[in-house]
């Protein structure tokens, strides 16, 4: 069994999560987000936040955006000491059924071209890629995919 197993999970964010959402967003991104840029989400009435958590411990986190019929995934992160636990397929899938909840007509997101282990994770859902932004990070100055998934192709995986 391993140690995320039965024991992760995935639940609205609430500003008490900020601190271990931090913790999380700076081990994962060489630009991370600030406290501010969270807690302004939080205030976002387009915007839903989750995080996953194992005990108390924020182990990840996703946002949403809803603009209209569509959503746009803003972020999804895992602490790098729970990758490979399934814990990114806990917030997509928290992520897709809120959309279908919300009769949304697509979800969209970008994801660094080298990123290949997300990319797999997202087309897993049915996310295709559909553009590219280059030179789209500023750390890097690497490209972005942009990826599309309509409802209709939407694979549950939960």
């Amino acid at each position: 069994m391993d140690k995320a197993e039965c024991r992760i999970v995935v639940r609205e964010m609430r500003e008490e999560d900020v601190e271990g959402v931090l913790l999380v967003e700076n081990r994962s991104f060489t630009i991370p987000w600030s406290r501010r840029m969270f807690l302004d989400e939080l205030n976002n009435p387009l915007a839903l936040y989750f995080v996953a958590t194992y005990d108390a411990t924020v182990v990840g986190y996703a946002g949403l955006w809803i603009i209209a019929d569509e959503g746009h995934i803003t972020n999804i992160a895992v602490d790098p000491s729970w990758r490979r636990q399934q814990i990114a397929t806990e917030l997509i899938q928290k992520i897709t059924n809120i959309a279908a909840g919300n009769k949304l007509r697509s979800l969209t997101l970008e994801v660094r071209a080298g990123n290949t282990p997300a990319i797999s994770l997202y087309k897993g859902f049915g996310f295709r890629v559909e553009g590219r932004r280059k030179a789209y990070y500023r750390d890097t100055q690497e490209d972005a995919l942009v990826m599309w998934c309509y409802l209709e192709n939407l694979q549950s995986r939960g």
